[in-house]
């Protein structure tokens, strides 16, 4: 269900007639192993439909992406907000900077707004995870290797300035949702190179009681064990927060790092990372 950008529910959990049991009681073990199933069968799917997706033009792949990614989330009852304004359709040389807390931040994202993803090399290693995401067209990179930064900076670049969104994750690691990290800027050099428009999207995951999610984010855990995790939750709230977009115009990575991680700081009402002693947190390392 797709509504106005307000705040009000995007989609609700696909198995509304198990919700209220779910609720009650928590999540039983045939709920449990029904979504599991689902999920699977989702999954499978998806890797049908990747063969054809790099043969699709590009307002197709998008509408492919978004379908696929809301049906996932719909399936582990995922419940999606967002507020703020999404970039456009039509806009051009887009990127996308978001806080990160789980491997769920991508589809929620791409059930909003469709973009490719700057991802650590290890996801391709993933099961079927980690094909439909090269197949749909994810940037890897090495990142204990700092002279991969340049070769991705190139592809991120080629890909701003033929239609596609980028979207990436600045803090180069998930947190548990009650922190944000310092936002790294080697990522956003493709931003001023090509004058794209930055949008800064602070994510939230809560809980049945309202409170921080405890199994959404993934940190610390094998990607089975996240699953389960969430599995275990009758559903979970995921929010969007679009900010102003920023101008990469007459500024440089640092300062479009630092004005994403305040706006995105200010969106979750959560404290800056914290600056070193010495340190202004302009010249901070990347």
């Amino acid at each position: 269900m797709i509504t106005d950008s307000g705040g009000h529910l995007l989609h609700r959990c696909d198995n509304d007639g198990m919700e209220n049991f779910a609720a009650s009681a928590r999540t039983n073990r045939l709920t449990r192993i029904v979504r599991a199933v689902r999920l699977l069968l989702h999954v499978i799917s998806g890797l049908a439909q990747s063969a054809i997706y790099p043969h699709l033009d590009q307002p197709a792949q998008r509408l492919m992406a978004q379908n696929w990614s809301a049906r996932l989330l719909s399936i582990l009852c995922i419940r999606m907000r967002y507020r703020g304004t999404p970039p456009p359709p039509e806009a051009q040389r887009v990127m996308l900077a978001a806080n990160h807390i789980s491997w769920l931040d991508v589809y929620a994202l791409i059930a909003v707004c469709p973009a490719r993803f700057v991802a650590k090399a290890e996801i391709r290693s993933w099961p079927l995870l980690g094909w439909l995401s090269r197949n749909a067209g994810t940037l890897f990179i090495e990142r204990t290797k700092r002279s991969d930064t340049a070769r991705i900076n190139e592809h991120i670049g080629n890909a701003l300035t033929t239609g596609d969104r980028v979207a990436i994750f600045p803090e180069g690691t998930t947190s548990d949702g009650t922190i944000l990290r310092h936002f790294h800027a080697s990522l956003l050099q493709p931003a001023m190179t090509v004058a794209a428009t930055l949008y800064p999207v602070a994510i939230s995951y809560t809980d049945t009681a309202g409170k921080t999610s405890k199994n959404a984010p993934y940190a610390g855990i094998s990607m089975l064990k996240s699953v389960l995790q969430i599995l275990t939750e009758p559903w979970i709230d995921v929010e969007l927060i679009f900010t102003d977009p920023i101008s990469s115009g007459g500024k440089n990575r640092r300062e479009l790092a630092r004005e994403a991680e305040h706006a995105i700081a200010i969106a979750l009402s959560l404290p800056l990372p914290h600056t070193a002693p010495g340190k202004s947190s302009d010249h901070r390392g990347e």
